[in-house]
């Protein structure tokens, strides 16, 4: 391991979070009518926090600066997995700085504050925070910093780092495919820094579209901007305790669902569009062609509208809703924010039928796409791993046939087929493990002053928090539902919580390979 090369990588990561506060702090000011007087205390907090971040960030690459050195696979993998946790414990300044309380009279923890972070950079959206409408106790520039940890970590960090800072070559290529979700993260173009440029590009610009929709359907444009980011980065942190169920708006709600699923697809589908690969000639339809013609797409296409029609006649059946209109529109809400791994809510659909809550439940175990900002398994890994069985199955009865797995016309290479068995099967370790542990952690009697629930209750609780955060999808069912929040979780359970949420994030390799003593060793 180049220790210097990793000093001098991680620090200049370290300067570019902390420049990055500097976005939020105009927002202590009584702008917008968001304020009605200067927020001294998170200004402060967040000018506190981009000095101690520049101080952190300019030390490590003081201590690199004269290592040229080239990022091998090693350095590459540790300032992915290392750069994430620097920019959560960076990130988590402005919340104990600024003295935020999770509850009224109970400040945030460092823990706490490195939840929220880290919930907010691996766009996740679990929170801790119980009012977020009273900016005595979270200051609107620290609630807007919340929202803007999803937006850098929704494309990503290290993508951003590399865009901006370029000249890494392999290196940062490297980078690139530990970060960028999905089994196949086939670069856009044939330089990495240009693919970093034009992911950027493109998230910038539907960024803008969205923020511009909700600023003229009536959102100011400070909530138009956080639940862009919210929306974008498939987060689903927002500035009110009911989060998008605050407006009840129907026209709002439909701009979020659209942008939450233009969010969880593939970006490089729409680089495609851009350049127009369905053809000049061929019109309107042919210049979508490539969204049309992915097989991912088109069953990330179908699962949404099939959930959606169950889960609205699941809720007229039982009379939920009055009328199908409605009913629907909830439906597509919910059903889109969860397999987009947004976490947005607009109604309590702990409430619902069984049947709903199982097929919500079953969707947050799927996800976007790969090269999408969306969490969770990934619809393309599904794809391949019931195509695998389809071979497995067949071999058993034809055993001298011989068939390439594919997905459309493009030939899938062994490692890929090796990868996807291999991530079902540590998902499932390590959501068990999890689950257990959690379990193991809350003791019975704390959960029963708590919430009163029978002990199966705290199984399937603990159960939908472990999958909510591995998964990035912030609420999950029961007592971390949409309506309720992760503040009472213990001390212990809240790390446990964090580190599922970085390891689901970086698709766990980044991650669990720091614990590999031998990864360390020259």
């Amino acid at each position: 391991m180049n220790w210097y090369l990793l000093c001098r990588m991680l620090g200049m990561l370290g300067m570019l979070v902390g420049a990055s506060m500097i976005f939020s702090m105009p927002w202590a000011f009584p702008v917008c009518g968001q304020t009605e007087a200067f927020e001294a205390r998170g200004f402060w907090s967040m000018v506190a926090a981009f000095f101690c971040s520049l101080t952190i960030g300019g030390m490590l690459y003081t201590i690199g600066r004269k290592d040229e050195g080239t990022i091998l696979r090693k350095e590459a993998l540790a300032v992915v997995g290392l750069g994430w946790i620097l920019a959560g414990l960076l990130g988590a300044l402005p919340y104990l700085f600024g003295g935020v309380e999770r509850m009224p009279g109970v400040p945030m923890s460092v823990i706490d504050a490195l939840f929220e972070s880290l919930s907010g950079f691996t766009t996740t959206g679990a929170s801790v925070l119980t009012e977020l409408e009273d900016p005595a106790l979270v200051p609107r520039c620290v609630l807007f910093w919340r929202s803007f940890t999803h937006w850098l970590g929704g494309m990503g960090i290290i993508v951003l780092f590399v865009a901006v800072l370029g000249q890494l070559g392999a290196g940062g290529k490297a980078m690139m495919r530990r970060e960028v979700p999905g089994p196949i993260t086939e670069a856009v173009r044939p330089r990495v820094r240009e693919t970093a440029l034009t992911m950027w590009a493109i998230y910038v610009g539907i960024s803008a579209v969205e923020t511009v929709l909700l600023w003229a359907e009536g959102l100011s444009f400070y909530d138009a901007l956080c639940h862009t980011f919210g929306t974008v980065a498939t987060g689903g942190f927002s500035t009110f305790n009911k989060s998008a169920g605050h407006f009840q708006k129907p026209l709002i709600e439909g701009t979020i669902i659209a942008f939450m699923v233009i969010a969880g697809s593939n970006f490089s589908l729409y680089d495609m569009v851009l350049r127009n690969k369905g053809g000049r000639d061929s019109g309107i339809f042919g210049r979508f062609a490539p969204l049309f013609r992915d097989p991912e797409y088109r069953l990330y296409a179908t699962i949404l509208f099939i959930a959606t029609c169950i889960v609205t006649i699941s809720l007229l059946r039982h009379g939920v809703y009055p009328d199908v209109l409605q009913a629907a529109r909830h439906a597509a809400f919910n059903v889109v924010s969860l397999m987009t791994t947004t976490g947005f809510g607009t109604e309590d659909f702990t409430q619902w039928p069984q049947l709903s809550k199982a097929i919500l439940l079953s969707l947050m175990f799927i996800g976007g796409c790969a090269g999408s900002t969306g969490g969770g398994i990934k619809v393309v890994r599904y794809l391949l791993f019931f195509k695998i069985l389809w071979l497995e199955i067949e071999r058993a009865f034809r055993p001298n046939v011989v068939r390439p797995l594919r997905i459309g016309n493009t030939p899938i290479d062994d490692g890929v087929r090796r990868d996807v068995t291999v991530y079902f099967g540590l998902m499932l370790v390590l959501f068990t493990c999890s689950w257990l542990l959690l379990v193991g952690i809350e003791a019975d009697h704390h959960w029963d002053l708590r919430t009163s629930p029978t002990s199966a209750e705290k199984l399937f609780d603990c159960a939908t928090a472990v999958a909510a955060t591995l998964n990035n999808i912030g609420p999950g069912m029961g007592i971390v539902g949409p309506a309720e929040n992760y503040t009472f979780f213990s001390q212990p359970a809240k790390l446990l919580l964090t580190i599922l949420m970085v390891l689901g994030r970086l698709e766990l390799f980044a991650i669990l390979v720091l614990l590999f003593p031998s990864f360390w060793r020259n």
